[in-house]
């Protein structure tokens, strides 16, 4: 039995010097090279993260684009953001902030 695995083609293929150099390049590449599957596919998932990341700055720079426009059209503007935003109110006003509840 021993002497037939021995004898064998795939015995042959695989115990030449070639072939197991082969093997072992390939699983250096595909594991542990500084290229490797596995770091491209964690480069691959931090590239789609940083494009949702730029995607989402992008609106962002637009909203406060049309906010920094809005606040200088004129006082009326500026005054309107003041009290929506930090509440602010004149000397003989009162103001009333009414939260909604969700149940």
């Amino acid at each position: 039995m021993r002497k037939e695995i021995l004898n064998s083609k795939a015995f042959k293929l695989l115990s030449n010097k070639f072939v197991i150099a082969s093997l072992v390049f390939v699983v250096w590449i595909l594991f542990f090279d500084e290229n490797s599957i596995s770091r491209h596919l964690k480069d691959r998932r931090q590239l789609h993260e940083l494009v949702q990341q730029k995607a989402y700055y992008q609106e962002r720079i637009e909203s406060d684009k049309q906010k920094y426009e809005e606040l200088h059209k004129g006082k009326a503007e500026l005054e309107k953001f003041a009290r929506e935003q930090y509440y602010m109110s004149r000397p003989d006003e009162d103001v009333f902030i009414i939260e909604e509840v969700e149940d």
